[in-house]
């Protein structure tokens, strides 16, 4: 059905009558917004007033618990098969909708590291590919188990932190992505969001251009480890929302990433009742590639130009990628990756 509604003083609004499989859609989209932007803080105030309650032993307990368990998200966080599988991530995935593509399996005795691009303004399709079982992650590639990397910041929230794990996040830092990539078992895939909060800047339609000349973290990590690299696009990711940006504005924003290591982009998409504006991401498909792993050979202490030539040939994994699909979405030939 298309969602044609009304417009008044320049707003379009949405039609009264919609159908109640693209209202419960919309429920969970909005859940997934309130959590991703408040509840963390939330939980952080609820916290610190519970100590003031008759329930303060509880949370004495749980501040033990806290600082006993705060190395988790740095080996191998506490995944919920329930969480991830919650029917609630289906709805999600069918409201904009999104789809996980593979060009070809990967082997589950193996170590793999997946790129994820762009980063978007909050990763929608990456979280849904590989924090839930929304797009069927475990279906199209078997034994092999997603980790989301995501700030370490993430994982201070009290209360908050412990659904944060259920999904599968696990903590970016390094020693945390190499404590999955050395399990001799294989099957683990650590999801990076390669670009970082400073790509989300450049997260407007159109553009294709993404922060990764001078990422070579995750580079250094697989040469360390010997895991595989996979470079994963999304496209459609950059259409979810859209931003209102000057040169002053563009200014503040990456100074804020450098000092406090994220950024506020100024991004709006549509509301619940109208489609004009509002925090809620538009309803525009998104296909998420999986591309063809990259063979790494382990060296321990690999030298920059080890560094270097991986780098590149995982540049050039990701450019093949975008240019095998990019007819696919309508993007001119003229139109290509730009990597800075």
């Amino acid at each position: 059905m298309s969602e044609i509604g009304h417009k008044m003083l320049g707003i379009h609004f949405a039609p009264l009558k919609v159908p109640l499989k693209r209202r419960i859609e919309m429920l969970a989209v909005v859940q997934w917004v309130i959590c991703y932007l408040f509840v963390g803080a939330a939980c952080t105030i609820l916290s610190i007033w519970l100590f003031f309650t008759s329930l303060w032993p509880a949370m004495i307990l749980y501040t033990s618990w806290y600082i006993y368990d705060r190395r988790t998200p740095c080996e191998g966080g506490r995944r919920s098969q329930l969480v991830r599988h919650s029917a609630l991530w289906k709805h999600f995935a069918n409201y904009f909708p999104l789809k996980l593509v593979k060009e070809v399996d990967l082997d589950p005795n193996q170590n793999y590291i997946l790129g994820c691009h762009p980063h978007g303004i909050f990763s929608t399709s990456h979280f849904a590919n590989f924090a839930t079982e929304a797009t069927g992650f475990s279906a199209l590639f078997p034994n092999i188990v997603p980790h989301l990397m995501v700030l370490d910041g993430g994982f201070r929230f009290p209360l908050f932190r412990e659904y944060f794990m259920m999904a599968g996040f696990c903590s970016s830092k390094k020693s945390s992505l190499e404590y999955l990539m050395t399990k001799e078992t294989g099957g683990n895939a650590a999801c990076v969001v390669v670009g970082g909060a400073i790509e989300s800047l450049e997260a407007k339609s159109g553009n294709f251009r993404l922060i990764l000349a001078n990422k070579k973290g995750f580079i250094k990590s697989a040469l360390r480890t010997g895991a595989s690299l996979v470079p994963v696009y999304s496209f459609g990711e950059n259409d979810l929302y859209s931003q209102v940006t000057n040169d002053k504005m563009v200014r503040l924003q990456k100074w804020l990433t450098k000092k406090m290591g994220f950024t506020v982009p100024l991004a709006y998409g549509r509301g619940i009742f109208n489609y004009s504006f509002g925090i809620l991401p538009q309803r525009k498909p998104v296909d998420s590639i999986v591309g063809v792993p990259i063979p790494v050979t382990k060296k321990e202490n690999p030298s920059q130009e080890d560094i270097d030539n991986l780098h590149a040939l995982y540049m050039q994994g990701l450019h093949d990628l975008f240019e095998r699909h990019k007819h696919t979405y309508s993007i001119p030939p003229t139109v290509h990756l730009e990597l800075i």
